[in-house]
């Protein structure tokens, strides 16, 4: 006897055969691709946006006139409207219907990309980016949504490598794309890029995505209690992530009071959600162990893949001196092999078990970071070839197995809040990542800089030896007055510390990456394999 199940959509499932019999392989439609590959490319765009616009800021700024300290707004801003309105995506689809809803935010999110191109001052922009940010926040959670709702298990490992490209390799590729884009056309073209694959995208959503009618009357139901205090509470956490290391943290009285507003605010959303009959997310589904465990491992994956974009940049430009070119041509090495990895990794789920490829891909991401933590003046682009070659293939190896597995067990009705609370962790990981980031580098130059200087004195001959080559340098080269060359030679030393402290500093952040991925393996190694991942194939 032959049991027949099928998807929301139709689709059969999978067949339930004798056991001498070999399992039919699930029928997918054309139109159903056509979808999901439509999907995954606006995702893909809303990701590498971010990294393209931070690749450039510097540029961006200097076009409309902002300063360096007000600039940073034209990211914060896109990332507090993105990080807000990915938990809002699931049930706005529900009333909007995801046809809609999804055409009308991949259009809106072209024309404010185009219109942030045309920005005249930085009002302007913030305000544009923000929109651009709420409407390519939209992308991200409904490719995630259609992968696991519209694809039955046995197709879903190829979905999500597909959705992996936008996660992981997005990220690694953004700053050598935006690099090229800004020293050869100008800043105006990092955002003028997403018109063309934009169109794309819309021409192939709307031939494939089916009409249904909207719901609206669910407005009227919906959890605005949980939704005001989730917006408030996201957006004043994301407000202090971005700025806190910039405004010396509760140093500043702006930071300890949106602090406090995010504490209240989220604590009233866990509550609210905890206790309404109809949550704008299903938060129980946390504590199923592989969902709950696969959340972590994804939040600590998005504290080292942001953060190691981060920091790269960083470092290569303020050490090296390297354009945003030259930083991009580095960076390629972490995703142009992901490129090639990520369509061979379903593949490899169906003939090893996937908590294994989840944990070698954690294993090397780890590794990758810890061989960055011996850094010296002279670690440029060709030592950190191999370090980021093998945290390509490690962010290949993790993402769809992780996505896989902590989804398995997920029922339709509750796809809108698995793909929220995945997607958002990831990127609020992110967040937590840079801000760590940046304040373990602040402490940590200061600490290796009175270090060093403590060993810098004029009690050592090596120290009163290399005063008198500089200043003897300085004099050579038309400095006349001795008194001011043995000045300018102080400096000189001053700064040669700084910059040792700095390279310190840079080792130190690393290593913090790297701890966070080994974490990430301890939490990946708590999943169950989950019954049927691969739809009756090979187990």
């Amino acid at each position: 006897m032959t049991t027949r199940q099928t998807t929301a959509d139709g689709i059969p499932a999978s067949e339930h055969l004798p056991s001498s019999a070999a399992p039919a392989s699930p029928v997918v439609s054309a139109k159903t691709w056509l979808a999901v590959t439509g999907a995954t490319l606006g995702a893909f765009m809303a990701v590498l946006n971010i990294q393209i616009v931070n690749a450039s800021l510097a540029d961006i700024q200097g076009g409309i006139g902002a300063g360096h300290d007000d600039g940073g707004w034209i990211s914060t801003s896109y990332l507090i409207a993105e990080i807000v309105v990915i938990p809002l995506s699931g049930w706005l689809s529900q009333v909007f219907s995801v046809r809609i809803y999804l055409l009308v935010n991949a259009l809106l999110f072209l024309v404010f990309s185009a219109a942030c191109a045309m920005a005249l001052d930085l009002p302007q922009m913030i305000a544009l980016r923000a929109v651009q940010g709420f409407t390519g926040g939209v992308l991200i959670p409904m490719a995630f949504t259609l992968i696991i709702t519209l694809l039955p298990k046995a197709k879903q490992p190829i979905g999500l490598a597909m959705f992996a490209i936008s996660a992981t390799f997005a990220p690694a590729i953004g700053p050598t794309i935006g690099g090229y884009l800004t020293e050869n056309f100008g800043w105006q073209y990092v955002f003028y890029v997403n018109v063309a694959p934009g169109a794309v995208m819309i021409a192939m959503l709307y031939v494939s995505l089916e009409a249904k009618p909207m719901n609206l009357s669910l407005l009227r139901e919906g959890d605005w209690s949980g939704i005001i205090t989730m917006t408030i509470g996201l957006a004043a956490l994301q407000t202090v992530l971005e700025e806190g290391n910039k405004d010396d943290w509760f140093g500043s009285p702006f930071i300890v009071r949106l602090a406090v507003i995010a504490a209240v605010a989220l604590t009233l959303f866990l509550v609210i959600e905890l206790t309404t009959n109809k949550p704008l997310l299903n938060l129980r589904i946390l504590l199923r162990r592989n969902f709950g465990f696969g959340v972590l491992a994804n939040f600590l994956l998005g504290v080292a893949l942001y953060g190691s974009v981060y920091i790269l940049p960083v470092y290569l430009s303020r050490i090296q001196g390297y354009n945003s070119e030259q930083i991009g041509m580095v960076l390629a090495w972490t995703g142009l092999p992901q490129l090639l990895l990520i369509p061979l990794v379903p593949q490899l789920m169906k003939r090893i078990d996937p908590r294994l490829i989840i944990g070698i891909g954690f294993a090397l991401f780890a590794a990758s970071n810890f061989m960055n933590i011996y850094m010296t003046n002279d670690y440029a682009a060709d030592q950190l070839f191999w370090p980021n070659v093998v945290r390509a293939i490690g962010q290949a190896l993790c993402f769809a197995p992780l996505s896989a597995v902590a989804t398995s067990g997920i029922e339709q009705e509750n796809a809108g809040s698995a793909s929220a609370l995945f997607n958002m962790m990831r990127n609020l990981g992110g967040a937590i990542g840079i801000a760590a980031l940046q304040t373990l580098l602040t402490n940590r130059e200061q600490f290796h800089s009175n270090l060093l200087s403590q060993q810098v004195t004029m009690f050592e001959q090596a120290t009163r030896a290399r005063l008198d080559q500089l200043t003897q340098y300085f004099i050579s080269h038309g400095v006349i007055d001795r008194a001011d060359a043995i000045h300018r030679a102080y400096v000189a030393i001053g700064k040669i510390i700084q910059k040792q402290a700095f390279i310190l500093g840079f080792s130190d952040t690393f290593y913090l990456l790297g701890v966070s991925q080994l974490i990430a393996l301890g939490a990946a190694l708590m999943l169950t394999r989950p019954d049927r991942l691969d739809g009756g194939g090979a187990h």
